[in-house]
């Protein structure tokens, strides 16, 4: 039995990544932000918590997501969490899977922020054939949601050195 539902879905992993620059800790605030992803993410559409913490592991939510034509609305448990470093979100629904979240430091001012996904696409969505026409699209997808959070955190940045400027004109 184990082996036919095996067969009836299939697995298919994407990973990407971007160097942000950015230190670590703030791009961390950023990405721990749960209810902010939506700003970047161009597919989350909305983030509805079913609890009332917000961060961390047993943090549940529903996402609802939209690419092209194509909607769902799906449950997300955060399931692991290290400060500062990874976050790791299962989520149920129509494909069902894992994502993960990583930072990696780099020379101070830099570092690198790692997205990997697991999805399993099952049969009657057309498994295989489904997994690999969507398979780039969601790659360019997240690629261009890791641009607009490094675009977002850079005018964070310039935004925090003008005010720090303009603070010592006061005097």
């Amino acid at each position: 039995m184990k082996r036919f539902k095996i067969w009836l879905r299939t697995l298919t992993r994407i990973r990407v990544s971007k160097t942000i620059e950015a230190p670590k800790s703030v791009v961390w605030t950023e990405l721990s932000t749960i209810e902010r992803h939506v700003i970047w993410m161009k597919d989350a559409v909305r983030i509805t918590f079913e609890t009332d913490q917000r961060q961390g592991v047993g943090t549940t939510f529903r996402c609802l997501t939209r690419v092209g034509p194509f909607r769902t609305n799906d449950r997300m448990e955060i399931t692991d969490w290290i400060e500062g470093r990874q976050i790791t979100v299962h989520h149920s629904g129509l494909i069902t899977g894992a994502g993960r979240f990583s930072l990696r430091g780099e020379l101070g001012q830099y570092c690198v922020l790692r997205w990997e996904e697991r999805l399993e696409f099952p049969w009657w969505l057309g498994g295989s054939l489904v997994a690999a026409v969507a398979k780039p699209i969601l790659k360019s997808i997240w690629t261009r949601n890791l641009d607009r959070l490094a675009e977002l955190i850079r005018r964070g940045l310039e935004a925090n050195r003008v005010e720090t400027l303009t603070d010592g004109d006061d005097e």
